[in-house]
């Protein structure tokens, strides 16, 4: 008997490691597609030719297109998240935090080209499934802070945070899809100054608002 039982726990879990085993197989195929041919490129029905399998084992693995974008969205969001942390945890300053992390949001979305286009939207559809929802929240709250701390500060404490975060956020989002939709007129590094020189007005008008 417990020969036996021992026998199922060694199928499943050999089922299971098989079963991610082509979860990552399609991943991974799925995310070459994205990087030689862009997201329009992407097709179950061609990540399953090119794996090797039929569409319908794609298809037990995810319910459909959508499923493998918000998994892209999710881990680009993580990704954002940890460099906005690492950015913040660097100094005490509130207003340097702010500088560091608009630093680090704007090299993530030179670099991580492909993702910040999903996550966002810029130049095609963007993430909507709940996964990629609750992952998009995952750096607001150490912007809101550096932003709350300045605010304390300043000659108006009871200044909209909220509002100010979505500023803060639009400054950064405009610059960045300027860049990537490759529409601004200058360099990147021009667009870095222009950038830099709109996060420090940010911060002076929070600090002394008129």
């Amino acid at each position: 008997m417990l020969t036996l039982l021992g026998k199922n726990m060694g199928t499943t879990e050999r089922r299971m490691r098989e079963k991610e085993k082509v979860r990552e197989a399609i991943l991974g195929t799925a995310w070459n597609m994205v990087k030689e041919e862009g997201w329009q490129s992407l097709s179950i029905r061609k990540i399953a030719g090119a794996i090797e399998y039929s569409v319908p084992v794609i298809y037990d693995h995810f319910e459909n297109k959508e499923a493998i974008l918000s998994e892209f969205a999710g881990t680009g969001f993580r990704l954002l998240t940890k460099k906005i942390q690492q950015a913040y945890e660097k100094t005490e300053s509130p207003a340097d935090q702010l500088r560091a992390m608009a630093g680090a949001y704007w090299n993530f979305s030179l670099k991580n080209k492909a993702y910040y286009q999903l996550m966002y939207g810029v130049g095609m559809a963007c993430c909507e499934g709940e996964k990629c929802r609750a992952d998009r929240n995952g750096f607001d709250h150490f912007i809101m802070e550096a932003i709350k701390n300045i605010i304390k500060k300043s000659k108006q404490p009871a200044t909209d945070s909220c509002l100010k975060y979505y500023t803060f956020w639009s400054i950064l989002h405009g610059l960045v899809s300027i860049r990537i939709m490759g529409s601004s007129p200058v360099s990147a590094q021009l667009d870095k100054m222009v950038l830099d020189d709109a996060i420090d007005g940010f911060i002076k008008n929070l600090s002394y608002p008129a």
